[in-house]
Protein backbone atom coordinates (compact mmCIF):
# COMPACT_ATOMS: atom_id res chain seq x y z
CA UNK A 1 0.00 0.00 0.00
CA UNK A 2 1.42 3.01 -1.21
CA UNK A 3 2.62 5.49 1.83
CA UNK A 4 -0.12 8.87 0.16
CA UNK A 5 -3.25 6.25 0.69
CA UNK A 6 -2.51 6.45 4.33
CA UNK A 7 -5.54 8.10 5.63
CA UNK A 8 -5.43 6.74 9.72
CA UNK A 9 -1.99 6.08 11.82
CA UNK A 10 -1.37 4.56 15.21
CA UNK A 11 1.63 6.88 16.38
CA UNK A 12 4.26 5.32 18.27
CA UNK A 13 6.25 8.63 20.43
CA UNK A 14 8.22 6.14 22.55
CA UNK A 15 8.73 6.24 25.87
CA UNK A 16 8.53 9.92 26.93
CA UNK A 17 11.85 12.51 25.88
CA UNK A 18 11.19 13.49 22.36
CA UNK A 19 14.23 12.83 21.58
CA UNK A 20 13.67 8.91 21.23
CA UNK A 21 10.87 9.79 18.74
CA UNK A 22 11.92 8.55 15.44
CA UNK A 23 11.77 10.35 12.06
CA UNK A 24 9.12 8.48 10.20
CA UNK A 25 6.73 9.88 13.94
CA UNK A 26 7.69 13.15 13.71
CA UNK A 27 6.81 13.65 10.03
CA UNK A 28 3.38 12.03 10.98
CA UNK A 29 3.11 13.81 13.68
CA UNK A 30 3.59 17.35 12.02
CA UNK A 31 1.86 16.66 8.84
CA UNK A 32 -1.28 15.03 10.17
CA UNK A 33 -4.78 16.77 9.87
CA UNK A 34 -5.90 15.50 13.03
CA UNK A 35 -4.24 14.14 16.47
CA UNK A 36 -6.39 11.98 18.45
CA UNK A 37 -4.90 11.08 22.13
CA UNK A 38 -6.60 9.14 25.02
CA UNK A 39 -7.01 11.02 28.14
CA UNK A 40 -8.54 11.60 31.53
CA UNK A 41 -11.37 13.86 31.97
CA UNK A 42 -10.13 17.03 32.11
CA UNK A 43 -6.19 16.28 31.45
CA UNK A 44 -4.37 16.22 28.33
CA UNK A 45 -3.32 12.71 27.27
CA UNK A 46 0.22 11.52 27.90
CA UNK A 47 0.69 10.81 23.95
CA UNK A 48 -0.30 14.28 23.96
CA UNK A 49 2.33 15.70 26.01
CA UNK A 50 4.86 13.77 25.05
CA UNK A 51 4.31 15.60 21.46
CA UNK A 52 4.28 18.96 23.32
CA UNK A 53 8.62 19.57 21.84
CA UNK A 54 7.22 18.99 18.35
CA UNK A 55 3.79 20.24 18.11
CA UNK A 56 2.31 23.01 20.24
CA UNK A 57 -1.67 23.07 21.32
CA UNK A 58 -3.52 23.48 17.80
CA UNK A 59 -7.55 23.16 19.14
CA UNK A 60 -8.41 22.78 15.14
CA UNK A 61 -6.39 19.91 14.85
CA UNK A 62 -6.61 17.90 18.13
CA UNK A 63 -9.01 15.12 19.13
CA UNK A 64 -9.44 14.02 22.99
CA UNK A 65 -10.55 10.71 22.97
CA UNK A 66 -12.30 10.90 26.73
CA UNK A 67 -12.29 7.72 28.64
CA UNK A 68 -15.07 7.02 30.53
CA UNK A 69 -12.55 5.28 33.20
CA UNK A 70 -9.74 4.83 34.16
CA UNK A 71 -8.68 2.75 37.40
CA UNK A 72 -11.88 3.58 38.64
CA UNK A 73 -13.08 0.01 37.90
CA UNK A 74 -10.92 -3.15 38.05
CA UNK A 75 -10.17 -4.24 34.67
CA UNK A 76 -11.70 -7.67 35.38
CA UNK A 77 -15.04 -6.23 36.56
CA UNK A 78 -18.26 -6.84 34.40
CA UNK A 79 -18.40 -3.06 34.41
CA UNK A 80 -15.12 -2.10 33.17
CA UNK A 81 -15.80 -3.73 29.62
CA UNK A 82 -19.50 -2.26 29.95
CA UNK A 83 -18.05 1.42 29.70
CA UNK A 84 -15.09 0.86 27.42
CA UNK A 85 -16.76 -1.11 24.69
CA UNK A 86 -19.42 1.62 23.44
CA UNK A 87 -16.46 3.87 24.24
CA UNK A 88 -14.42 2.11 21.55
CA UNK A 89 -17.28 1.98 19.71
CA UNK A 90 -17.99 5.73 19.65
CA UNK A 91 -14.08 6.81 19.44
CA UNK A 92 -13.90 4.46 16.36
CA UNK A 93 -16.82 6.15 14.63
CA UNK A 94 -15.31 9.37 15.15
CA UNK A 95 -12.22 8.84 13.67
CA UNK A 96 -13.76 7.10 10.35
CA UNK A 97 -15.76 9.99 10.22
CA UNK A 98 -12.73 12.26 9.63
CA UNK A 99 -11.08 10.14 7.67
CA UNK A 100 -14.25 9.73 5.56
CA UNK A 101 -14.37 13.47 4.99
CA UNK A 102 -10.57 12.97 3.05
CA UNK A 103 -8.22 14.26 6.71
CA UNK A 104 -5.63 12.17 7.89
CA UNK A 105 -5.71 10.89 11.48
CA UNK A 106 -3.03 9.88 14.32
CA UNK A 107 -3.44 8.70 17.27
CA UNK A 108 -0.47 9.49 19.50
CA UNK A 109 0.47 6.39 21.16
CA UNK A 110 3.18 6.28 24.41
CA UNK A 111 5.61 3.86 24.10
CA UNK A 112 4.99 1.35 21.15
CA UNK A 113 1.44 1.41 20.04
CA UNK A 114 1.17 -2.60 19.55
CA UNK A 115 2.13 -3.07 23.13
CA UNK A 116 -0.82 -2.65 25.89
CA UNK A 117 -1.73 0.40 24.13
CA UNK A 118 -5.52 1.60 24.16
CA UNK A 119 -4.40 2.43 20.35
CA UNK A 120 -5.14 -1.13 19.39
CA UNK A 121 -8.78 -1.46 19.91
CA UNK A 122 -9.37 1.32 17.35
CA UNK A 123 -6.95 -0.69 15.17
CA UNK A 124 -8.89 -3.68 14.87
CA UNK A 125 -12.45 -1.89 14.40
CA UNK A 126 -11.12 0.01 11.76
CA UNK A 127 -7.86 -1.58 10.24
CA UNK A 128 -10.16 -3.50 7.41
CA UNK A 129 -12.47 -0.33 6.95
CA UNK A 130 -9.28 2.33 6.30
CA UNK A 131 -5.88 2.34 4.75
CA UNK A 132 -3.46 2.30 8.26
CA UNK A 133 0.01 2.42 9.39
CA UNK A 134 1.55 1.65 12.65
CA UNK A 135 4.59 3.93 13.39
CA UNK A 136 6.56 1.87 15.70
CA UNK A 137 8.77 3.26 18.44
CA UNK A 138 11.17 2.43 21.32
CA UNK A 139 8.98 0.59 23.80
CA UNK A 140 8.36 2.20 27.63
CA UNK A 141 10.42 -0.46 28.77
CA UNK A 142 13.31 -0.65 26.40
CA UNK A 143 13.86 2.62 27.84
CA UNK A 144 13.48 1.80 31.58
CA UNK A 145 16.57 -0.78 31.13
CA UNK A 146 18.57 1.68 29.24
CA UNK A 147 18.29 4.55 31.84
CA UNK A 148 19.20 2.39 34.48
CA UNK A 149 22.20 0.83 32.26
CA UNK A 150 20.78 -2.72 33.41
CA UNK A 151 21.36 -5.25 30.17
CA UNK A 152 18.01 -7.18 30.36
CA UNK A 153 18.91 -10.64 28.28
CA UNK A 154 22.41 -12.01 28.07
CA UNK A 155 23.20 -14.90 26.24
CA UNK A 156 20.16 -17.64 26.37
CA UNK A 157 18.30 -15.79 29.02
CA UNK A 158 14.13 -16.07 28.78
CA UNK A 159 12.85 -12.40 29.07
CA UNK A 160 8.91 -12.54 30.51
CA UNK A 161 6.91 -9.22 30.49
CA UNK A 162 4.14 -9.46 32.55
CA UNK A 163 1.08 -7.22 33.64
CA UNK A 164 0.95 -6.16 37.60
CA UNK A 165 -2.57 -6.63 37.48
CA UNK A 166 -2.32 -10.14 37.00
CA UNK A 167 -3.45 -12.40 40.64
CA UNK A 168 -0.29 -12.65 42.76
CA UNK A 169 -0.41 -16.61 42.59
CA UNK A 170 0.06 -16.19 38.98
CA UNK A 171 2.14 -13.09 39.00
CA UNK A 172 4.57 -15.29 41.51
CA UNK A 173 4.78 -18.31 38.62
CA UNK A 174 5.25 -16.77 35.94
CA UNK A 175 8.18 -14.56 37.64
CA UNK A 176 9.56 -18.05 39.00
CA UNK A 177 10.28 -19.58 35.99
CA UNK A 178 12.19 -16.82 34.18
CA UNK A 179 15.62 -15.53 33.39
CA UNK A 180 14.47 -11.74 33.21
CA UNK A 181 11.38 -9.70 33.78
CA UNK A 182 9.47 -6.78 33.16
CA UNK A 183 6.34 -5.72 35.53
CA UNK A 184 4.24 -2.86 33.46
CA UNK A 185 1.05 -1.83 34.97
CA UNK A 186 2.00 -1.13 38.25
CA UNK A 187 -0.29 1.36 40.02
CA UNK A 188 -2.30 0.04 43.06
CA UNK A 189 -0.64 -3.28 42.12
CA UNK A 190 2.20 -2.66 43.37
CA UNK A 191 2.35 -4.02 47.17
CA UNK A 192 1.47 -7.65 44.82
CA UNK A 193 4.27 -7.26 42.30
CA UNK A 194 6.28 -6.50 45.15
CA UNK A 195 5.23 -9.63 47.34
CA UNK A 196 5.48 -12.01 44.46
CA UNK A 197 9.02 -11.16 43.22
CA UNK A 198 9.69 -11.63 46.79
CA UNK A 199 8.36 -15.07 46.66
CA UNK A 200 10.23 -15.88 43.43
CA UNK A 201 13.46 -15.12 44.84
CA UNK A 202 14.03 -11.69 42.63
CA UNK A 203 13.35 -8.63 44.91
CA UNK A 204 17.40 -8.01 45.51
CA UNK A 205 17.67 -7.87 41.74
CA UNK A 206 14.29 -6.19 40.79
CA UNK A 207 15.01 -2.00 39.65
CA UNK A 208 12.20 0.28 39.98
CA UNK A 209 11.68 2.71 37.12
CA UNK A 210 9.43 5.28 37.01
CA UNK A 211 8.68 7.98 34.04
CA UNK A 212 11.89 6.91 32.21
CA UNK A 213 13.88 9.32 29.99
CA UNK A 214 11.53 12.08 31.24
CA UNK A 215 12.62 15.06 33.55
CA UNK A 216 10.66 13.36 36.42
CA UNK A 217 12.42 9.96 35.96
CA UNK A 218 13.39 8.04 39.20
CA UNK A 219 15.53 4.88 39.08
CA UNK A 220 15.35 2.78 42.35
CA UNK A 221 16.27 -0.54 43.52
CA UNK A 222 12.76 -1.63 44.73
CA UNK A 223 13.98 -3.52 48.29
CA UNK A 224 14.98 0.41 48.59
CA UNK A 225 11.36 1.74 47.74
CA UNK A 226 8.98 3.11 50.79
CA UNK A 227 6.63 -0.08 51.69
CA UNK A 228 3.61 2.52 51.25
CA UNK A 229 4.27 4.14 47.96
CA UNK A 230 2.19 5.63 44.90
CA UNK A 231 3.22 4.32 41.69
CA UNK A 232 2.02 6.40 38.78
CA UNK A 233 0.82 5.41 35.65
CA UNK A 234 4.39 5.83 33.96
CA UNK A 235 6.56 3.07 36.14
CA UNK A 236 7.21 -0.50 35.47
CA UNK A 237 9.82 -2.75 37.21
CA UNK A 238 12.57 -4.78 35.41
CA UNK A 239 14.61 -7.83 36.80
CA UNK A 240 17.60 -7.75 34.61
CA UNK A 241 18.88 -11.34 33.67
CA UNK A 242 22.28 -12.87 34.56
CA UNK A 243 22.80 -15.73 32.05
CA UNK A 244 26.37 -15.81 29.84
CA UNK A 245 28.61 -13.76 29.29
CA UNK A 246 32.08 -13.97 27.80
Amino acid sequence: MANDTIRFFGLGLGPGNPDYMTVRARKVLETADRLAHFCKRGRRGNGRTIADAIVGADPEREIALVYPVTTEIPADHPDYAAALNPFYEEAASRLLAEIEAGRTVAVLCEGDPFFYGSFMHLWWRLKDKVPTEVVPAVSGMSGAWTRAGAPITWGDDVLTVVPGTLPEMELTRQLSGTDAAVVMKLGRNLPKVRAALATAGLLERAIYVERATMAQEKIIPLHELPEVFDAPYFSLIIVPGQGRRV
